[in-house]
C-alpha cells in the first residue's frame, strides 16, 4: 500500500510541475528560442596587440521569426558583428566577437545579446594576453662584421 502510494503521490507531483499557473501545460518561454551552441569562449594565450576573433553560433528554436536587436559589448576592445535580417524559426545565424588585446593578463569580457527588443542573454570571452616583445628585432652583429668584410 505505501508503494502505490508513493507513486501516486510522485504521479501528482511530476504532473503538477508540468502545469503552469493557469492549470495549462507549460510552454517554452519566449527568452528559451534563442539558443546557442556554447556561452562562452576561450581564447587561451593570445599575443598582445593582435584582434583575434570568435564566431557564436545560434539558432531560432521558436516558432515566430526573431531579430537581434543589439549585440553589445561591456568595454571598447571587444567588438561586436552580428546579422541584423531576421532569424526565421530553425534557421541559424551566427554573431562574430572580436578583441584586441592591448593590455597583458587575463581578461574576461561579457556580451550583452538583446532580441525581441526586450529578451536577453548574455555570452562570455576570456583567455590571457602575453606580452608582445618591446622594440624591434636584436641586431645581428654578424652583419656588422660582413660589412666590414666589405670595404
Amino acid at each position: 500500500m505505501n508503494k502505490i502510494l508513493t507513486l501516486f503521490f510522485l504521479f501528482t507531483v511530476y504532473f503538477a510541475g508540468a502545469q503552469n499557473s493557469e492549470g495549462q501545460a507549460a510552454t517554452q518561454s519566449p527568452s528559451d528560442v534563442l539558443k546557442f551552441k556554447e556561452l562562452e569562449y576561450d581564447f587561451a594565450q593570445i599575443p598582445q596587440g593582435k584582434p583575434v576573433f570568435h564566431f557564436f553560433d545560434i539558432v531560432n528554436t521558436g516558432k515566430d521569426t526573431i531579430r537581434l536587436s543589439n549585440v553589445q559589448a561591456s568595454c571598447g576592445c571587444t567588438t561586436p558583428e552580428w546579422n541584423h535580417e531576421p532569424i526565421a524559426p530553425g534557421a541559424a545565424s551566427k554573431i562574430k566577437i572580436g578583441y584586441n588585446a592591448s593590455a597583458e593578463g587575463t581578461f574576461e569580457k561579457y556580451i550583452t545579446v538583446t532580441y525581441n527588443d526586450n529578451q536577453t542573454k548574455q555570452i562570455k570571452i576570456k583567455g590571457t594576453v602575453w606580452r608582445a616583445p618591446s622594440g624591434s628585432a636584436p641586431a645581428n652583429a654578424s652583419i656588422q662584421f660582413l660589412k666590414q668584410q666589405n670595404l
